[in-house]
C-alpha cells in the first residue's frame, strides 16, 4: 500500500470467502481486498481488533482517526446511487475513547457556539426582512398598511425556494421585489387560488387574473406603471 493511502473495508454484496483461511463469509461480510489474492476477512487482514465508529459525528470521526495508528474506512454499495458510500470508520479502541473524552469536554462550548450562530442568523434574517419590507413600501407606496411586512415575511421564508431567498432579492433588486408583490396580489387579491382548485392550469389561471393583478399594481404604485412582464 502506498504511504498515506487509506485502508478500505467493504461490506460484501454477494457470498464471499477468505482467500487465506478459506472460510465461507457469506453475503454482508466485512472484507478487505488484497492485490492478487482476492479478499480477506478482518481477522486475516489483522483488522478485527478495531472498533467500528458509524458515520454521523464529524468531530468524533476526525479525532478518532487522528489518534488511531491504524484505521480503515468502511464502504457499502448503494443500489440507488450506484456507488460505494462510507458507512463509518474502523479505529483502535483507545483512540475512540480518547476522542469521545475530548468531544464530551468541549460539547458545552460547541453548544454555546451553535446558539450564538443561531441568534446571529435570526438577527440577520430579521434585518433582511425589514429591508425587504422597506423596499416594497418604497416601490409600492400605496399598498395597504402593514402589507409590505406580510409580503416580506412570506417571500423571505427560510429554507424555501421563494423569490425572497434568491440572490437578486437579497440585493433588493427592483424586479425581484416586483415579483414578490405580484405573487402576493395574485394569491390575496384575486380568485387565482379558487381557479386552481377548480382545475385550471397554472397559465390559464394567471391569464384569468392578469388584468386584476395589473390594476392593483397600478393602484399600489400610484403612478400607473405599465411594467407587467412578471404577470
Amino acid at each position: 500500500m502506498k504511504s498515506g493511502a487509506e485502508l478500505k473495508v467493504f461490506i460484501a454484496r454477494r457470498d464471499s470467502f477468505c482467500e487465506e483461511c478459506q472460510e465461507q463469509l457469506g453475503r454482508g461480510a466485512w472484507i478487505t481486498p488484497v492485490k492478487d489474492r482476492g479478499a480477506l476477512c478482518l481477522a486475516c487482514a489483522d483488522l478485527e481488533h478495531l472498533e467500528f465508529l458509524p458515520s454521523g459525528d464529524a468531530a468524533l470521526t476526525r479525532r478518532s482517526k487522528k489518534y488511531s495508528t491504524l484505521s480503515a474506512v468502511v464502504l457499502q454499495w448503494s443500489r440507488t446511487r450506484k456507488r460505494y458510500e462510507r458507512q463509518g470508520l474502523l479505529v483502535e479502541a483507545e483512540a475512540l475513547e480518547q476522542a469521545e473524552r475530548e468531544c464530551l469536554a468541549d460539547a458545552d462550548s460547541r453548544a454555546r457556539r451553535r446558539e450564538r450562530e443561531a441568534v446571529r442568523r435570526a438577527t440577520q434574517d430579521r434585518q433582511y426582512i425589514r429591508q425587504f419590507a422597506a423596499r416594497v413600501r418604497e416601490l409600492f407606496p400605496h399598498c395597504p398598511a402593514k402589507r409590505e411586512q406580510q409580503i416580506a415575511e412570506h417571500a423571505c421564508l427560510k429554507y424555501s425556494d421563494r423569490i425572497g431567498r434568491t440572490a437578486s432579492a437579497k440585493a433588493l433588486d427592483e424586479q425581484a421585489i416586483h415579483l414578490a408583490v405580484v405573487a402576493h396580489i395574485r394569491h390575496r387579491e384575486t380568485p387565482y387560488d379558487e381557479l386552481l382548485a377548480q382545475g385550471y392550469e397554472r397559465r390559464e389561471a394567471r391569464n384569468e387574473v392578469h388584468s386584476a393583478v395589473g390594476h392593483i399594481l397600478s393602484l399600489w404604485e400610484g403612478e400607473g406603471r405599465d411594467d407587467k412582464e412578471a404577470l
